[in-house]
């Protein structure tokens, strides 16, 4: 193992893309070796460096400041490494196995290559969870920046032309995120049932014997929904590239917007519009203070407020409405694979379910008595109470003293077919 030489390609692949992923497709590799000598190094990053911040820094505020008990974070990291080396694998089937529906010629070592030196700059910029405040923000931009790498490089890999690989990218995307949304809620606790529905519902992904890599996808199976959506989105990615030549914007957001799988551009509600939905009290609690914010990359488009509520006797919560805006297609995708799932322990408990056709989540500490409480709502919202409350019944009332049913009737609201 040359870390000399990991470091090198990482600076390669982050500084210049483009003459790199010429390199790393004709450079000669196994599965075994990509995870031997870089995967197992870099995919190590950030998961070290979520277990420093949770379980040795410390995370939380309004006077309140947590750390995950060592034991506790050490299991968890080693978890999440071994959940995050094998999605990593898995998304390169996946990648491999729609290389035709794009036009592109299938190779498992490429499909891995692809997914691991995408995955760079996202795993790298996971570091940035230990800088305070502006972590989340370097994050983020990793990840919107492996997307670009991926973009960059599936034509390189996966010898698909390039007008269609704006339509792949966004295929493997829409299914790399649910799959980490997964691995989330098994890092959170929920494991066994957890795996095996996310899996069934994936579809069945099948292995051989050594000589070759294959996937086997139930057509009803929301992986197989996504392989459909591929020639759909092949369509969208000839519409994005002939809205740029032309320079309609608009046309470039209805595109970008199909592609992701939100039917089109879907225009988020504006920061006013979302603060109505903070009122001055919620389950006995006053507001203190609120905020609201919109923004928008590559077409999409994503608006958020919060609010801190308080009853003045130590009892602080928070309230977060966020509009997914273009996103929705990704919440549906989410809501599709979610599998009822909980989790008990001698202080608390752990849970995810679909009530009335909304996915919710909720987990409550009697130790700390903290706790959260969130709701999706008409797969676009994201409804979430959170914070230090008299029980997980408060939570649930600030949440449910939200009209969710006006919340609801706004779910097309904004959205160019």
């Amino acid at each position: 193992m040359d870390f000399g030489k990991i470091l090198q390609r990482i600076k390669a692949i982050l500084g210049t893309p483009q003459t790199e992923w010429p390199v790393i497709a004709a450079e000669p590799a196994s599965v075994a070796g990509l995870y031997r000598n870089y995967i197992l190094i870099v995919a190590a990053l950030p998961v070290i460096a979520q277990f420093i911040k949770s379980s040795l820094i410390g995370y939380g505020g309004f006077g309140v400041h947590l750390h995950t008990p060592i034991g506790a974070g050490i299991a968890g990291m080693l978890l999440h490494y071994l959940l995050s080396l094998a999605v990593t694998y898995v998304l390169a089937l996946i990648v491999n196995a729609l290389a035709p529906t794009f036009g592109g010629q299938k190779d498992p070592v490429q499909a891995l290559k692809t997914v691991a030196y995408a995955w760079t700059a996202g795993w790298v910029a996971g570091i940035a969870v230990l800088v305070p405040w502006l972590g989340w923000l370097v994050a983020l931009a990793g990840a919107i920046y492996g997307i670009y790498l991926l973009y960059l490089g599936l034509p390189q890999t996966m010898r698909c032309p390039s007008d269609k690989a704006a339509g792949y990218t966004a295929v493997t995307v829409l299914i790399a995120l649910v799959l980490s949304w997964i691995v989330a809620l098994i890092v959170a606790g929920v494991i066994g049932t957890a795996a095996l529905t996310g899996a069934n519902a994936l579809g069945n992904v099948q292995l051989d014997d050594g000589h070759g890599n294959k996937v086997a996808v139930d057509a009803d199976s929301t992986l197989g929904k996504l392989a459909a959506m591929g020639q759909q989105a092949q369509q969208a990615s000839k519409d994005l590239e002939q809205a740029r030549k032309t320079g309609d914007t608009a046309a470039q957001q209805v595109a970008m917007g199909k592609m992701m799988g939100a039917g089109g551009h879907v225009q988020s509600l504006s920061a006013s519009t979302i603060k109505d939905f903070l009122p001055d009290t919620l389950a006995g609690l006053k507001r203190q203070n609120m905020s609201a914010e919109h923004s928008g990359t590559v077409g999409l488009e994503v608006t958020t407020a919060h609010a801190d509520y308080s009853d003045g006797q130590g009892h602080t919560i928070q309230v977060e409405v966020t509009d997914t805006g273009g996103m929705r297609g990704m919440m549906a995708l989410a809501g599709t694979v979610s599998p009822d799932t909980e989790q008990q322990t001698d202080h608390g408990y752990e849970k995810s379910y679909t009530s009335q056709g909304r996915l919710i989540h909720e987990a409550w500490d009697t130790q700390s008595n903290n706790g959260e409480y969130g709701v999706i709502v008409a797969q676009r919202f994201s409804v979430k109470a959170s914070g230090n409350a008299a029980s997980i019944d408060q939570l649930k009332q600030a949440v449910g003293d939200m009209d969710l049913s006006k919340l609801e009737s706004l779910k097309d609201a904004g959205v160019s077919n």
